[in-house]
């Protein structure tokens, strides 16, 4: 296969096409004209052979080969910006810097991040850290990495939610699942159900299956903060993990399911060529670092 060459301005346009689902939008974005980002579009397609985007009258949208050929050029464009950062940072003495793109589900968010945030940025205060909050639904944290939009991923890990082949990454934390209700009801169990759709791992759902007292959800929140919301409001009662429980209210009680209790494994996920890059290694030490000190507090 001959090989083909695409320069950067070339990936800039099929990711800014993408994005902003049509020709002219995209112009904007990049500062030219319509004309010449379909010129553009055309002439990649012709090198490469395939076609790009399907036109209609509602803009331009990914085939199947645009959607992953637009994946690898924001994963390209990622390691030509890494390279300047880098080249850069060790001609200064080896600093880590430059932005830090990473994705995690909400309650990683919320009590996982912001001490291993706190404790980069006093280690590498060049590093810009920006997080995103992914629902771990469908592609999930893992598929923000693997479409080039995230360096890194906070992700659940398991059989039904394995690494993806083109990821690579480790789990950090394993943790448990508890029963969580209204604070001193005298039949927890008995009371209704509520869930939210990220609550969904295959072992989990084994587990709940094999579980005659617990009923089929009656309420559905957006996320597990509503759930614990309506939980501490006596609505129901409610099957969290412990990341989702961290600073429950005091209207609430956690109840151990026992030792059979279910659990998940969280850990991180990363592209095999960001993972050599610093940021995302000093990110990785410092989650390892607060992970290990967690256990050492145990």
């Amino acid at each position: 296969m001959n090989p083909v060459d695409l320069a950067p301005q070339e990936l800039r346009t099929l990711v800014a096409v993408a994005a902003e689902g049509g020709f002219s939008a995209a112009a904007v974005r990049l500062g030219t004209t319509q004309s010449a980002v379909s010129h553009a579009v055309r002439g990649i397609e012709r090198k490469l052979g395939v076609v790009l985007f399907d036109r209609g009258r509602y803009g331009a949208r990914p085939t199947a080969a645009g959607t992953r050929a637009v994946a690898h050029a924001r994963r390209v464009l990622r390691m030509l910006e890494a390279l300047v950062i880098e080249a850069r940072g060790v001609a200064a003495g080896d600093e880590v810097a430059g932005p830090l793109r990473i994705a995690a589900f909400r309650s990683a968010a919320l009590h996982l991040l912001p001490p291993v945030l706190e404790r980069l940025a006093a280690r590498h205060p060049g590093i810009e850290a920006r997080v995103t909050v992914v629902r771990e639904v469908g592609p999930g944290t893992a598929g923000e990495v693997a479409e080039g939009r995230a360096d890194l991923g906070i992700a659940t890990i398991g059989t039904s939610s394995p690494i993806p082949p083109e990821l690579v990454g480790d789990v950090l934390l394993e943790e448990p699942y508890a029963l969580v209700h209204p604070t001193g009801h005298p039949d927890p169990r008995s009371l209704p159900l509520v869930d939210w759709m990220e609550n969904c791992t295959s072992y989990t759902r084994a587990w709940w299956a094999a579980q005659d007292w617990i009923p089929t959800a009656t309420v559905r929140a957006e996320d597990d903060g509503a759930v614990l919301s309506m939980v501490s409001s006596g609505f129901g009662m409610a099957i969290m993990p412990a990341l989702s429980l961290t600073g429950a209210p005091a209207t609430t009680q956690i109840t151990d399911l026992g030792p059979e209790r279910p659990t998940r494994h969280v850990g991180y996920v990363t592209t095999p060529e960001l993972a050599a890059t610093a940021a995302v290694r000093a990110l990785i030490r410092e989650l390892r670092a607060m992970v290990k000190g967690q256990v050492s507090a145990v």
